[in-house]
């Protein structure tokens, strides 16, 4: 994941937020097969640990939001947690549980590298929680299983390891060193600043709300030798601020319609 991907494609290339929620919801196999099947570049996730060590899809620290359920994920065990429907909630919902259950890191992975055409799956470890560095640990220790833990190189990778946490960043690191990893931020004084240089992240990840008020910072991520990830970028404006910058990587709830735009050029679609 070079800095130069975007530039050398002519456009970014295009992940899937929690899959194309925007459409269905978020992270759900149902999500992550539309935004597949709409040609997303890559896949993102966010991942927790439950009380029994298994890694799960899930955003929020709680799974009231995004489930018909209660309760915190690092409390609830695998088996209570596929009890729950995670989709109800969504306008898109029309009674198929089977692809609005519970998402575990195992099988979003395996879907990924199943699927016809080569896809990123960009993993992001939530900080602070309570298994603090063991996130990490299982993350790794799954992607060494799929046998995508130690890439030839960053372009090359499958996988690519993020969070806003700047430690969790330092240890895939220094546990996987070829593994392409994303330092996330909300400041431009945080990461247009030291802490990926000293971490060692490949890619540096502001909001587009950030890169707007700092657009520096592509040009320093490329000088420094990283790549550009901006979430989440979800109108017509924003998708043609970010290429024109020249970022390589940007995150979407809607990635059919972003590609669309990408691939027609941008032209003929007014503004959201």
């Amino acid at each position: 994941m070079s800095s130069g991907d975007g530039a050398l494609a002519g456009h970014p290339f295009v992940v899937a937020h929690r899959g194309a929620s925007g459409e269905r919801p978020e992270h759900t196999l149902a999500a992550y097969e539309l935004a597949l099947q709409e040609g997303a570049d890559g896949v993102e996730c966010d991942v927790r640990l439950t009380r029994d060590g298994h890694l799960v899809c899930v955003h929020d620290r709680r799974v009231d939001r995004t489930s018909n359920g209660s309760g915190l994920v690092s409390e609830m065990t695998l088996a209570q947690l596929r009890e729950l429907d995670y989709g109800t909630w969504h306008p898109s919902s029309q009674g198929k549980p089977g692809d609005t259950g519970l998402l575990t890191l195992d099988d979003l992975v395996k879907l990924v590298l199943d699927w016809n055409r080569p896809v990123k799956i960009f993993i992001e470890t939530k900080h602070p929680v309570r298994y603090g560095a063991l996130v990490e640990s299982k993350v790794l220790a799954l992607l060494h299983r799929y046998g995508v833990a130690s890439p030839a190189s960053a372009d090359l990778s499958r996988a690519v390891v993020m969070s806003f946490s700047a430690a969790a960043v330092w240890r895939i690191r220094r546990a996987a060193p070829m593994l392409p990893t994303v330092l996330l931020g909300e400041t431009s004084r945080f990461l247009g600043g030291g802490a990926a240089t000293t971490v060692g992240a490949t890619a540096v990840g502001p909001s587009i709300s950030t890169l707007r008020e700092h657009p520096e910072l592509v040009d320093r991520a490329a000088a420094q030798g990283r790549a550009m990830y901006c979430w989440t970028v979800d109108h017509y404006e924003d998708v043609r601020y970010c290429r024109e910058l020249g970022v390589a990587w940007v995150a979407t709830n809607h990635p059919g319609r972003t590609k669309d735009w990408l691939q027609n050029g941008l032209t003929g679609v007014p503004s959201d």
